[in-house]
């Protein structure tokens, strides 16, 4: 019994002894607060660099989708070229990008070159200094460390529709060459052709987006385009029967942001303004052979008078209607056959807010209703009005010959569109400094695409 009291007591020292080297041995580690400090596990390197328009206290990031990220969001690129059919432009853009949030414009850098691209269809390794040219404005505007992850696009519109497929391909294949030999992100589909429906899109989102409108459908603006070799109108229609009663093809639904957009869009190729100038002189586009000249005879030009002008690289020797003809008259009905049944009327032109771009806003500069630099906003009717003051002239030595024939076209392209001669548009060439052009909305397009692959 006493043998079996002591080996309990030996065994209750031994226990507490070992409890006692225990809690030692846990304290003895403890940090200030009584717990032991966590093991440190190293996380993912970063590499930090400064943003170009950062502030010192900004530091950002290398980011996945392009450029570079800080405190306040992370910083993409977009470059877009517009081969258009009057020139070829490039928009450097720099965007600043938050989770789960719609970006925003921080900068845009543009420069626009002459000629179009498709004034190379017979000789397509020309355009190869032109597109180096902008692409050095681009590596000088991307940060090098994010060269390789800042997508350059090309989209040809119609200069480039216009032109024979083979003759179209070969110039697109030239710079796709010249953007995958550049530190840019190039794939297979960063040059090709824009669909004249993309365009519309592309602008309605560029506009509504500048206004801040992209996210709100009972406020958006419609987009009136008018370029050189097509003209498009895009809205968001208000009226359930505007989408039940326009051709199918007219209403299209896309995602930007995470919102789904419905729009009435459509583009007429051929209907640009300087297209339709030659079909009205009488001319036919790809007739003549580049840098050869022809004569034509123009009921929009005054009796007697002459004037030269090149498109296409083809030089028209343009000469006035025959003594007699009413010039203003004469030159309507000639427009009013080129349109004829060639236009639909858009629903809701008259209620829709409407912003227009390109020809119609150069042309109201012309007839100084508008700032070159201000814009502002101008009636339907003055269009017309101003068509038939100019054609009964005499022109002033500082306006073109082809002013007359310019203001007939769009004041009766507008009537044939459904515009009523009160309808006021808004005419800009930018929008908190950012150019109107289709480039914005396209580039969103693009890199959205991105994301998805």
């Amino acid at each position: 019994m006493k043998r079996s009291k002591l080996a309990g007591v030996f065994l209750f020292l031994f226990v507490l002894l070992v409890y006692l080297a225990f809690v030692r041995r846990h304290y003895g580690n403890a940090g200030p607060s009584g717990h032991a400090p966590p093991r440190y596990r190293p996380g993912p390197a970063r590499l930090l660099n400064r943003s170009p328009s950062s502030s010192p206290s900004s530091s950002s990031s290398s980011s996945s989708s392009s450029s570079s990220s800080s405190a306040g969001g992370s910083f993409q690129y977009g470059i877009m070229f517009d081969a258009g059919s009057t020139g070829t432009r490039i928009h450097i853009f720099k965007f600043q990008t938050e989770l789960n949030e719609a970006p925003k414009l921080a900068h845009e850098t543009f420069r626009a070159l002459k000629p179009g691209l498709s004034a190379y269809a017979d000789d397509p390794d020309k355009c190869a200094k032109g597109i180096l040219a902008l692409l050095d404005l681009a590596k000088s505007s991307v940060p090098s460390s994010s060269w390789t992850l800042t997508p350059v696009v090309l989209k040809a519109t119609a200069g480039l529709r216009l032109l024979p497929g083979e003759k179209a391909e070969q110039l697109l294949d030239r710079v796709r060459a010249l953007f995958t030999e550049s530190p840019f992100l190039s794939r297979d589909d960063s040059v090709s052709i824009m669909d004249g429906t993309d365009e519309g899109i592309s602008a309605w989102i560029t506009v509504n987006f500048l206004t801040g409108d992209l996210h709100s459908d009972s406020s958006s603006v419609g987009m009136l385009d008018l370029g050189g070799g097509s003209t498009q109108i895009t809205f968001s229609p208000q009226d359930e029967k505007t989408i039940q009663t326009s051709p199918i093809d007219y209403i299209r639904s896309f995602r930007m942001f995470n919102s789904t957009h419905t729009v009435y869009t459509h583009s007429y190729l051929g209907l640009g303004l300087m297209s339709a100038r030659l079909a009205v002189l009488g001319g036919v586009e790809d007739s003549p052979l580049a840098g050869s000249s022809t004569e034509l005879l123009s009921p929009c030009l005054a009796p007697g008078s002459w004037a030269s002008w090149e498109h296409a690289d083809v030089v028209y020797s343009v000469r006035g209607q025959q003594a007699g003809d009413p010039v203003y008259e004469s030159c309507r009905t000639r427009v009013q056959k080129l349109l004829y049944q060639k236009v639909q009327k858009a629903p809701e032109a008259k209620d829709v807010d409407f912003y227009a771009f390109s020809f119609y806003y150069d042309r109201a500069v012309d007839l100084g209703a508008i700032g070159e630099e201000t814009g502002g906003t101008i009636r339907v009717q003055v269009y017309e009005e101003a068509a038939e003051r100019v054609c009964r002239g005499p022109l002033s030595p500082l306006q073109s010959p082809f002013l007359c024939l310019d203001l007939v076209y769009i004041s009766v392209l507008l009537q044939e569109l459904g515009f009523p001669p009160h309808k006021q548009l808004k005419l800009a060439r930018t929008i908190h400094q950012v150019e109107t052009s289709w480039a914005l909305g396209a580039t969103f397009h693009y890199i959205e695409s991105l994301k998805r692959h």
